[in-house]
């Protein structure tokens, strides 16, 4: 099993990658946004738990994130391999996750950061918000989202950079150049 953060500000082409990735590695993909936005759709009890966090642009308490996460994983008991898109988000959160994998017998194997300007975030929001309308591409839900990632998200970089586990990725430039430096980590 190969498991795989990939990290990176709002709008930083994640999701983008996480699709490619996934077909050509057979990651199942695990997104605390797509999860959330499915549960808030829903109205599932954790939809409703974190409906106001979200929408005001807030992290979800830890505890909850992982809950949830952990009962994706043990969904998929069959997985070749995980990709988390969005998670870990604090450094408990990043100690949560390795606990959790290693209690399952594996491990975070690659975390890759799609190193992004500000102002290029700004820019892919911008155009995302044009098309898919998603209530969390708000202008002002977005400002809080990106100033969250970095006062606090930012930060459990070094917690992996100093395990020598973190990878960086230009993440401005063509989606198939950017998908090309992913695969040359994961296959390295």
């Amino acid at each position: 099993m190969k498991n795989l953060v990939l990290f990176g500000p709002p709008g930083a082409g994640k999701g983008t990658q996480s699709d490619k990735l996934k077909e050509k590695y057979g990651f199942v993909h695990i997104s605390t946004g797509d999860l959330f936005r499915y549960h808030k759709e829903h109205q599932t009890e954790l939809g409703k738990r974190v409906k106001e966090y979200i929408d005001n642009g807030m992290l979800v308490p830890d505890q909850v994130t992982i809950d949830m996460l952990q009962e994706e994983v043990n969904k998929n008991p069959e997985a070749t391999g995980f990709l988390f898109d969005g998670f870990p988000r604090t450094v408990p959160q990043a100690e949560a996750l390795d606990a959790f994998m290693q209690s399952l017998g594996s491990a975070i194997h690659h975390i890759i950061a799609l190193d992004v300007t500000e102002e290029e975030v700004r820019t892919r929001i911008e155009k995302r918000r044009a098309i898919s309308q998603r209530i969390d591409d708000e202008a002002e839900t977005v400002n809080r989202r990106i100033n969250e990632y970095y006062a606090k998200t930012i930060h459990v970089l070094p917690y992996y950079e100093a395990q020598g586990r973190l990878a960086r990725v230009q993440g401005i430039g063509e989606v198939e150049v950017i998908f090309s430096a992913l695969c040359n980590i994961l296959d390295a």
